[in-house]
């Protein structure tokens, strides 16, 4: 920057101003408490500084995304599909599903899945709505209900006992797998709704 400096009974006279500058900020360094082997193989505490470098996180993925990319939902997603609910799923929502792995699908009697997969649009599509609930529920708010209403219509009954929740008699293993719409929780069971 350039400025021009008058001062009665003086003559003018031109300076340099150079603007000052803010250096940039250094990373943060963070001392992270962690668990290493010695020489003898046994586990000791040390305190490790970890530099922190700034990252930008990936745009989240829909419930649907991420069930496909899981790899451990293979028969949920087949099953979404055949009953076109996949891109209900993939919509802004938000939802909160219960998801059963491929082995809770397999501990149906033999031949269950396959029946299902024949008439997707009936009750396939009505146990699957019942393992979906409108909106966002985290896991600290679902241990605080004893009951929801599925998209389906009926409700699971949610109970927590010594710290383990069931929805209806599933046992929910994994919580809190954060979605674009919402939140997947994942069961040990498929759930059937209430004939």
């Amino acid at each position: 920057v350039i400025s021009t400096i008058l001062i009665a009974g003086c003559t003018t006279k031109t300076i340099a101003i150079t603007p000052a500058t803010t250096p940039a900020p250094a990373p943060a360094v963070t001392a992270v408490p962690t668990y290493v082997q010695n020489q003898q193989g046994v586990a000791i505490f040390r305190t490790v500084n970890v530099t922190a470098t700034p990252t930008v996180a990936p745009p989240m993925k829909t419930i649907v995304e991420i069930a496909v990319a899981d790899g451990r939902f293979t028969t949920l997603v087949a099953a979404l599909q055949a009953a076109k609910l996949d891109g209900a799923l993939s919509g802004p929502g938000p939802f909160t599903v219960f998801a059963p792995t491929d082995d809770a699908f397999k501990n149906l009697p033999p031949g269950t899945v396959a029946s299902l997969l024949k008439q997707p649009e009936g009750q396939l599509k009505q146990i699957l709505l019942y393992h979906v609930v409108d909106g966002k529920v985290m896991a600290a708010d679902v241990v605080k209900l004893t009951s929801a209403k599925t998209l389906q219509g009926s409700n699971v009954n949610i109970t927590v006992t010594n710290g383990v929740v069931k929805i209806n008699d599933a046992t929910v293993k994994i919580t809190d797998i954060q979605t674009k719409n919402g939140v997947i929780h994942v069961i040990d069971k498929v759930l059937l709704p209430p004939k």
